[in-house]
């Protein structure tokens, strides 16, 4: 009998995997792939505004408009021009840019920083558009879900990529899937032709790469991860690209005016209006708040969220913020009413400087892993309830109780306009008078000697090159 099912499981897997395979678009083979393009763009749909919570969307609609005109250029020339295509601007001073799948894509301000004309642009966008084309995504997300169902045929397939074995959690994970070569390969490949037919000069790709491959991965301790780290870049993959290119490419578009006049003024590197460390305080000059951080912690800060790290990384502290007219009683009853596994100890009012709080004490169980004991403080701020999640494992939760109890005491309104009126930087596009070198235009302008080798990059320029007579120079205010 034992023997009858395994073969049957057998047949039934051969003919789940004959049914789950499709043809590729670019490459007209057929190849496994367990979600439907109706799923793949319901999936893109989902995932959009969670990427731009989590992330930002950059506050300028005509930076936003003239990225899309570039890539809506580049649409109808790609294999997969029936699909609607989305081109967002994050607020990050990361250099990435990525795509999910259903033909989303994303360029970071960070990025655009780097990049010295339209033509550079188009290939990266046109990039990212081959990662869709292609659907690499697609194809990646279907193996890890292979492995996830253990190749057990008698999971049943629903209509919806949630319904598929837990797996719809993947969600923002698709930022950090890397590519095969093979596959950034024929993005590569794609991004030329694509750029090509949309009469973009191809070879801004390779400058873009060139200058990549000097500046590194800058993401630091931002929690969108830099080019490098998801399209890993070799000599390699320049050659091969190099070698795709054209003579009667430098014919095509490369529009460096147009560029740099819509990065002009741009936000450039942290923006402190997002909220920014000094010393060992957190200030949010917008929101108005500020606490304390605990020496040697990790300090991640996106437009959904703080995180606060141990350094040995076993206790944190999250703090998130939400829009609420209900008391901080219901509204912290209603967070943690819902956590499976939760153990309640002690629940409490308390005054925080002057605020309204209400605090939950409990233990969440967790299945193959360590118990986790949880503080959670709900204070009331104007209009905003922030709550504070300080947690750690119960064995280790005593070490950490008192840095806990000083992260949330110190939470406070701010006044102060020293901490209130901090301004970003922002690119400032000139023009090189001819008689000078990049180092000394630079210096003129206020860079700092430690960072002119990072605006050569951002240049593309060596430091001691003298620029011509009105050549566009990027430098920061």
């Amino acid at each position: 009998m034992k023997r009858r099912i395994t073969a049957l499981s057998a047949l039934l897997f051969i003919a789940f995997f004959i049914a789950s395979c499709a043809v590729n678009p670019v490459t007209g083979k057929r190849e496994l792939a367990l979600i439907s393009e109706s799923q793949e763009i319901a999936m893109g749909a989902e995932y959009h505004p969670q990427i731009l919570a989590e992330f930002g969307q950059y506050d300028d609609p005509a930076l936003t408009e003239y990225v899309n005109k570039v890539g809506q250029r580049m649409v109808p020339h790609s294999h997969r021009p029936q699909l609607t295509y989305h081109f967002s601007v994050l607020d990050s001073p990361v250099v990435n840019a990525f795509a999910v799948p259903g033909g989303y894509i994303y360029v970071t301000r960070g990025i655009l920083a780097m990049m010295n004309s339209e033509a550079e642009l188009a290939a990266v966008l046109g990039h990212e558009m081959g990662h869709i084309t292609a659907r690499h995504s697609v194809r990646k997300m279907s193996q890890l879900m292979l492995v996830q169902l253990g190749l057990v045929v008698g999971s049943a397939l629903s209509e919806t990529i949630a319904d598929i074995s837990g797996y719809a959690s993947v969600g923002i994970q698709l930022l950090f899937l890397k590519f095969s070569r093979d596959d950034e390969r024929q993005a590569d490949a794609l991004g030329v032709e694509y750029s090509r037919k949309g009469l973009y000069n191809p070879a801004g790709i390779v400058a873009f790469f060139n200058s990549l491959q000097k500046l590194g991965d800058l993401s630091g301790g931002h929690r969108l991860p830099g080019f490098l780290s998801t399209h890993p870049l070799t000599s390699e993959r320049i050659q091969n690209t190099n070698e795709m290119l054209l003579a009667s490419d430098n014919q095509l578009a490369v529009n460096k005016p147009d560029y740099y006049g819509q990065i002009d003024n741009m936000v450039f590197g942290d923006d402190p209006r997002q909220g920014y460390v000094e010393g060992q305080s957190f200030y949010h000059p917008v929101m108005r708040f500020s606490f304390s951080i605990p020496e040697g912690w990790k300090v991640q800060n996106t437009p959904s969220q703080v995180a606060l790290q141990a350094e040995s990384g076993d206790a944190a502290v999250i703090l998130q913020a939400e829009k609420t007219s209900v008391n901080v009683r219901q509204y912290a009853e209603s967070k943690t009413q819902n956590i499976q596994g939760r153990i309640l100890h002690d629940q409490m009012y308390r005054r925080i400087n002057g605020l309204d709080s209400y605090i939950q004490y409990f233990d969440v169980t967790q299945q193959d892993q360590a118990d986790l004991r949880v503080i959670m403080s709900c204070i009331r701020k104007d209009e905003l309830i922030y709550s504070f999640y300080s947690l750690s494992t119960v064995d280790n939760f005593r070490k950490y109780e008192f840095q806990f109890g000083t992260v949330v005491g110190s939470f406070r309104e701010i006044n102060d306009p020293r901490y209130l009126n901090r301004q970003p930087e922002r690119l400032r596009i000139i023009e090189a008078p001819g008689n000078q070198t990049l180092r000394t235009i630079l210096q003129n302008h206020g860079i700092k000697e430690e960072d002119l080798p990072k605006f050569a990059i951002l240049n593309g320029m060596e430091i001691n090159q003298i620029p011509e007579a009105r050549q566009r120079i990027k430098t920061a205010r």
